[in-house]
C-alpha cells in the first residue's frame, strides 16, 4: 500500500486559472489540469531562479519529490501547448499559509501571510483584524461585541 501523499507548501495562488488557446471554442478542445502544486513548482523553479534544494525546503517536500512535482508540471504544459489544450489550474495535495483577514474598523478584505506578516490592516493600519476563516466560522466574530477580545 503506498504512503498518503504529503501536503505541499503553496505561496501563491493565480487569479487566472483558466487559459484557452485563441480562436477555439471551448466545447471543441480538451483541457489539461495543472495542480496547483505543480504551479508552485514551477514559479520557484523558473520565476524565482531558486536551485532544487531551496525549492524543496520552500514547499517542505524532498528534493526527488520536488523533482516528480516539476517534472509532471512541464509535461502537462508541454502537452497543452503542442496539442491545443486549455489550461486548467485547479485541485492537488497542498497547504498554505495564506489566509483572507477581515479588518473590524474599515471593513476591508486582504489576504496576508501569517506566518510572515504582522496583523495590521494595510488600508488602515487597525490591528482589530481577524482571519476571515475565524469570522465564518463563528458569527459572534463579526458581532463588534466582542472584537476586542478577538482581535489577533
Amino acid at each position: 500500500m503506498p504512503r498518503p501523499t504529503k501536503f505541499r507548501k503553496v505561496e501563491f495562488f493565480p487569479k487566472d486559472t483558466y487559459f484557452v488557446p485563441w480562436g477555439k471554442a471551448k466545447c471543441k478542445i480538451d483541457e489539461t489540469v495543472l495542480k496547483v502544486e505543480e504551479l508552485e513548482a514551477m514559479r520557484l523553479k523558473d520565476i524565482e531562479e531558486l536551485n532544487q534544494e531551496e525549492c524543496a525546503e520552500r514547499m517542505q517536500v524532498s528534493r526527488q519529490t520536488f523533482q516528480n512535482i516539476i517534472d509532471s508540471a512541464r509535461k502537462k504544459i508541454a502537452i497543452a501547448l503542442t496539442q491545443g489544450n486549455a489550461i486548467r489550474i485547479s485541485g492537488g495535495n497542498y497547504t498554505t499559509t495564506l489566509c483572507k483577514f477581515k479588518c473590524f474598523d474599515c471593513g476591508s478584505i486582504y489576504e496576508m501571510n501569517y506566518e510572515r506578516d504582522r496583523f495590521i490592516c494595510p488600508v488602515c493600519g487597525s490591528q482589530r483584524v481577524i482571519c476571515s476563516k475565524k469570522a465564518d466560522f463563528c458569527a459572534k466574530w463579526c458581532t463588534g461585541d466582542n472584537m476586542e477580545d478577538n482581535t489577533l
